[in-house]
């Protein structure tokens, strides 16, 4: 009996201390309703096949029917902090961006290399099966400009 205790708890915490956990909310379809700047309004469907492979925990997004990319995600130095690669389905890659998650809040952040061009996407997780999120651009890393916003909502259809 002591025995079955102690595995049920060491199984409790391997699993409380999964790196991935918060990035398991991704997967599934979700319904996703987008506002740009210019005011006008879309509506798609997404979906996120999410799995690990090893050290790689890996999404591929689907977009209205049309794989989109395949989001690859590795842990950086420190919790809630990760390194990303987006492949595109003609197998070129996007470069590489960061991600770090502080509770509810989910920040993308990237460059593209040159001076001049920074991005940021945040996702604030209202819930496990919605989340608000924010696009934004910069010309020096520290001036954002919000150009698409919008809402997820995790299985319903557009």
């Amino acid at each position: 009996m002591v025995a079955i205790l102690m595995l049920a708890l060491l199984a409790g915490q391997a699993e409380s201390a999964d790196p991935y956990a918060p990035l398991r909310l991704y997967d599934g379809a979700w319904s996703l309703t987008m506002h740009e700047e210019s005011g006008k309004s879309t509506t798609d469907s997404l979906v996120n096949d999410c799995h690990l492979f090893g050290r790689y925990f890996a999404c591929q997004q689907t977009v209205n029917g049309k794989v989109g990319a395949l989001v690859v995600y590795v842990p950086g130095e420190s919790p809630g902090h990760f390194y990303i690669q987006n492949v595109l389905p003609d197998d070129q890659a996007v470069g590489r961006g960061e991600l770090t998650v502080e509770g509810s809040r989910y920040t993308y952040a990237g460059h593209d290399g040159s001076s001049t061009h920074w991005w940021r996407t945040t996702n604030e997780f209202t819930g496990k099966d919605r989340i608000h999120f924010e696009q934004a651009a910069s010309t020096d890393g520290k001036t954002w400009t919000t150009t698409v916003s919008g809402d997820e909502v995790r299985g319903t259809k557009p």
